[in-house]
């Protein structure tokens, strides 16, 4: 081998060495990285449970077929003769839990003092006059609820009317009447009840000497008792 020769293998042997390492560095600069997957966090377990107390309300109702015995107290306003007290008794008997029929009966004291300033001798024969009633009903309670009072006890409550007839006794004269109201009970316990009650008493009178038609509207609060 002469030297023209060496050099020409050698300048061969130099270019493929160059070629061999541009491939290398082509392949290693393309080269694409596999993407990584993001793992998903496993879920967590709730560390603190909540504690719910269940609390137990009990609410009174009234059971239907109870007795109730009751009195109450309050003002009637007798037509022509003001406003005087009144008190009174009653006695029902619940249906159903929504319909009673009660009978009541009342007493109040009528005074004519207003006119014996003008008339010496007075309207009635004596200053105060006796007026007795009773009348038996028929009521209806809608809008129940309830009335919370504390955390653990709650008191029924609705709202009910009633109407009815009756008769009246009232400065020797006795007359029909009939009366229709409306009322609202609360019930602490099942066996006792707090009442508040508008009534409007209707009947005829002719105390000054022709007859008329009088309204006389009364307001109580009562305590009745089941049985």
């Amino acid at each position: 081998m002469n030297c023209r020769q060496a050099c020409t293998s050698s300048s061969e042997f130099l270019r493929r060495g160059y070629l061999a390492a541009a491939a290398l560095a082509l392949a290693g600069g393309c080269a694409v990285t596999a993407p990584v997957m993001a793992e998903t966090p496993a879920p967590t377990e709730q560390v603190i449970q909540p504690q719910l107390e269940r609390r137990e309300i009990k609410v009174p109702h009234i059971r239907s077929q109870d007795i109730e015995i009751g009195a109450y107290s309050g003002v009637l306003s007798v037509e022509d003769f003001g406003s005087h007290t009144v008190q009174g008794g009653r006695l029902a008997y619940h249906v159903t839990e929504d319909l009673f029929l009660e009978g009541t009966v009342g007493r109040s004291t009528v005074s004519d003092e207003q006119f014996r300033a003008i008339l010496p001798a007075g309207i009635f024969p004596q200053q105060e006059q006796r007026l007795d009633y009773y009348n038996v009903s028929i009521g209806y309670h809608f809008l129940p609820g309830e009335v919370f009072v504390g955390a653990r006890h709650a008191m029924g409550s609705g709202v009910y009317v009633l109407g009815g007839l009756g008769h009246v006794k009232f400065a020797d004269i006795d007359t029909s009447a009939f009366d229709f109201g409306l009322g609202v009970r609360l019930l602490p316990w099942d066996w006792v009840s707090l009442r508040v009650e508008m009534r409007d008493h209707v009947f005829d009178t002719d105390i000054f000497g022709k007859n008329k038609t009088t309204h006389n509207f009364e307001w109580t609060f009562g305590l009745s008792a089941y049985f």
